[in-house]
């Protein structure tokens, strides 16, 4: 894949030069899939995936969905996105995923600040990013020539190593299939000095220390339609590290947690 510019991500096609595989956009966002182009295989998905890419909860995600999340402990988008920008000024002036940016709620607060030089809104569900593309119409004046959309698969980054400077995961890493392999994805992409900023639920308690209940509490969130996980603050802690991280640092509120994590110069 490309290095993440602008000019790489809004063309109609372009080809990979190594496998020389072509992508498309299809005048709403790009489509960078892994089985994007495959006639026959399909690839199943957990039931935390797969609602988010029906109509209805993509429809209702910002319409009272999300809103729900303020009695968990999550302060409200606006003042998420304040407490993102503290941890995002390193990087300013660089550019952005928005991972798993659902209906874009943050993905486009962050092109209108005009903070970063490239916003990349991705999502795995093409309702969500239809959703999103809808709302910027609805804008007056919505800077457009920063925002690309992206469809991608969080665990599979379609993006040269080393080549973002900053990634925000907003009520995400929770419904992630593979935590573990979607922040190993954000290491291997962000730049020397890049920030990791994200925020989900958290399970802390007995569930972490004992064995048998974490085992339980996995397997209850994985058959769960709105979760895969919720993990406590030290496993957080302790998978950023894993995942090649460092500086791991944490606001929290009730369930509610912010985290920023940093990968190494």
């Amino acid at each position: 894949m490309p290095q993440l510019k602008r000019e790489s991500t809004t063309s109609s096609s372009f080809q990979c030069a190594t496998c020389k595989k072509a992508y498309f956009n299809n005048g709403t966002y790009l489509d960078l899939t892994v089985s994007i182009g495959a006639k026959q295989y399909t690839e199943a998905k957990p039931v935390s995936t797969e609602v988010f890419r029906t109509p209805l909860v993509s429809f209702l995600y910002e319409r009272g969905w999300r809103q729900n999340f303020v009695w968990g402990g999550f302060p409200g988008p606006d003042r998420e996105f304040e407490m993102a920008k503290k941890y995002l000024k390193p990087t300013l002036g660089g550019n952005i995923i928005d991972a798993s940016c659902g209906s874009g709620l943050f993905s486009r607060r962050f092109a209108m600040s005009g903070l970063f030089s490239l916003v990349v809104a991705l999502d795995f569900s093409e309702n969500m990013l239809r959703q999103c593309s809808d709302f910027i119409k609805q804008e007056k004046s919505f800077p457009t020539e920063n925002l690309t959309l992206v469809r991608a698969d969080i665990s599979r980054l379609p993006f040269v190593s080393s080549s973002v400077d900053a990634v925000h995961a907003g009520a995400a890493l929770h419904c992630w299939p593979s935590p573990s392999a979607a922040v190993a994805e954000i290491s291997r992409v962000l730049r020397p000095g890049g920030v990791l900023v994200a925020t989900t639920f958290i399970l802390d308690g007995f569930f972490p220390a004992i064995p048998f209940l974490r085992i339980l509490r996995q397997n209850i969130g994985q058959v769960s339609v709105s979760s895969n996980i919720f993990l406590s603050e030290r496993e957080l802690e302790d998978l950023c590290k894993a995942c090649g991280l460092v500086d791991f640092t944490c606001v929290r509120n009730g369930s509610f947690i912010m985290l920023s994590a940093t990968k190494p110069r």
